[in-house]
């Protein structure tokens, strides 16, 4: 069934994570009008020493 996989900075607290999870759900239940136990919901942490923009770590951006 849908899966919504979102990839980001790592996000500490599980409060926040919760509420993402929850809206998010909340979005694809009401765009495929599916029952809300059908949606996975997967979040991804890229840290910041891991991803690349412009040719450049984001780690080392965050330095300037």
């Amino acid at each position: 069934m849908p899966t919504a996989t979102l990839e980001g900075p790592p996000i500490e607290d599980v409060e926040v994570k919760r509420i993402l999870v929850k809206e998010i759900t909340d979005a694809l239940e009401k765009a495929y009008k599916l029952p809300r136990d059908v949606y996975t919901v997967l979040i991804k942490a890229n840290f910041p020493e891991n991803v690349g923009v412009g040719g450049n770590l984001i780690i080392d951006r965050m330095k300037k």
